[in-house]
């Protein structure tokens, strides 16, 4: 995952100060210089690190810091708002347009993700109740419009096109097909090279000149490191760009290009992509990847992701069984579904305060866990769903050859499913309230989910 190597060394840093109970100035300067050494290695800009240095440590050797009485304590805090300072300090949302449609100029380098990333984005704004169009200007990439038009169709989006024509010509056309059809968003995907050159970013200013998006946004690959950085700031002045989305951020980034993007050329970050599914992108908010980075968690963006894949309706007749006692295997999936949706286990943990790269490190988290779940309960049938103490061992041979797993492993399931069983029904009889806060302290459930 991206920061992982930065989180740790910061970690240590940290860890080192809150060791001693006093601090002095040698002691903040040591620790400056390991944070130093850890911002060069996740490839940031030297000046950036340099800047953002003299910043903590001009703040992190007042009195009122080293005369604290929790001193170490006082510098994770500083450090914390000036890398939430140096990233953009709050989200910068998309700026829609006063009367639709709202044109959106999607940039980039060659292999960057710029079309994938570019679907995400309408796929997202799409989920928020638009009507978006993408828009293939992409003439020169093989099977570039093909590309558009799959990650289209996966989205149920419209894609515009008109061949390998003039892409100034295609952009123009797409805007007013959009007016016609009532669309209100349009994002238009424009051709890409391996390096800038004049060429691109004349075709790239004519685009502008002729359709006037509302806002231009660079696609970058985290992955690249100050290469990124060095396109973005090409990029901002050819084309003085509105923002940029970071792709990628889920691989072995090491964070430079977050870290610097936003000193380099003064434009914020606005989305990231954290993931190869269509639905994996999420806005960039500075103050949450800051947590992230020093091992604080991110349990905004947990909950946003568990609002997203939270079901009102489910969730309503869940808590009428609980009262009445009736939690069934099916009502097992659903909850699992449900977890499912918010990401790979890896990714959930990573945002929960305290829990740092390197416990995740040790941890065994076996994401197939919830799978084998899952296969195991679909080769039921549903009144096995509904009666799971009629599966006798026939049955359970059965639903393990529907299943692909072993026998054992459907006992371990029912066994797992007869304690939560036993857990609802001690928690939903008199006294349920102050029952709730001893349940809120215990920890496991789910299959392949460690403990810490």
């Amino acid at each position: 995952m991206a920061f992982e190597g930065l989180t740790e060394k910061i970690s240590a840093a940290f860890k080192k100060l809150r060791g001693k109970g006093r601090l002095t100035e040698a002691d903040v300067k040591a620790a400056m210089r390991e944070i130093r050494l850890a911002l060069l290695e996740a490839d940031v800009s030297y000046k950036v690190v340099k800047d953002f240095i003299g910043k903590v440590s001009a703040r992190a050797v007042g009195t009122d810091v080293l005369e604290s009485l929790t001193p170490a304590q006082m510098i994770v805090k500083i450090v914390n708002e000036e890398l939430t300072a140096l990233m953009g300090s709050e989200n910068q949302k998309l700026r829609l347009a006063s009367q639709p449609p709202t044109v959106v100029m999607l940039v980039g380098l060659q292999g960057a993700g710029k079309t994938t990333n570019g679907a995400k984005l309408a796929g997202l704004f799409k989920k928020q109740g638009k009507r978006p169009l993408l828009v293939a200007c992409d003439i020169y990439r093989p099977a570039a419009i093909k590309q558009l038009q799959v990650v289209g169709e996966k989205l149920d989006i419209p894609v515009f096109e008109m061949g390998q024509t003039n892409p100034v010509d295609i952009a123009k056309a797409a805007v007013a097909h959009a007016v016609r059809h009532g669309n209100d968003m349009v994002f238009l995907d424009t051709a890409g090279r391996l390096h800038v050159d004049e060429q691109l970013m004349d075709e790239l200013k004519a685009i502008k000149a002729a359709v006037n998006p509302h806002e231009i946004l660079l696609v970058v690959d985290a992955m690249t490191g100050q290469d990124a950085v060095n396109a973005a700031q090409t990029f901002n002045e050819w084309l003085d760009i509105d923002g940029v989305m970071l792709s990628k951020l889920d691989g072995d980034a090491r964070g430079g290009a977050a870290l610097s993007v936003k000193a380099v050329t003064g434009k914020p970050i606005k989305f990231i992509g954290m993931g190869e599914k269509l639905d994996q992108i999420e806005p960039f908010h500075p103050g949450r990847m800051a947590s992230r980075i020093l091992g604080m968690g991110d349990v905004l963006t947990l909950i946003e992701k568990a609002e997203q894949a939270f079901d009102q309706k489910k969730a309503a007749e869940l808590e009428q069984k609980l009262r009445s006692n009736k939690f069934t295997l099916q009502d097992y999936y659903d909850q699992l579904t449900q977890l499912k949706g918010m990401g790979s286990m890896e990714d959930i943990l990573g945002m929960m305060p305290g829990v740092n790269a390197g416990a995740l490190k040790n941890a065994t988290i076996d994401e197939k866990a919830l799978s084998r779940t899952e296969a195991i309960i679909l080769s039921m049938t549903p009144y096995e769903r509904e009666n799971p103490n009629c599966l006798n061992h026939s049955r359970k041979r059965r639903i393990a050859a529907g299943s692909g797993v072993k026998v054992e492993e459907i006992n371990r399931l029912l066994k797992q499913f007869d304690a939560m069983n036993a857990m609802i029904r001690q928690f939903s009889g008199p006294g349920a309230a102050k029952k709730m806060k001893k349940l809120q302290r215990m920890g496991g459930g789910f299959p392949g989910m460690p403990g810490f």
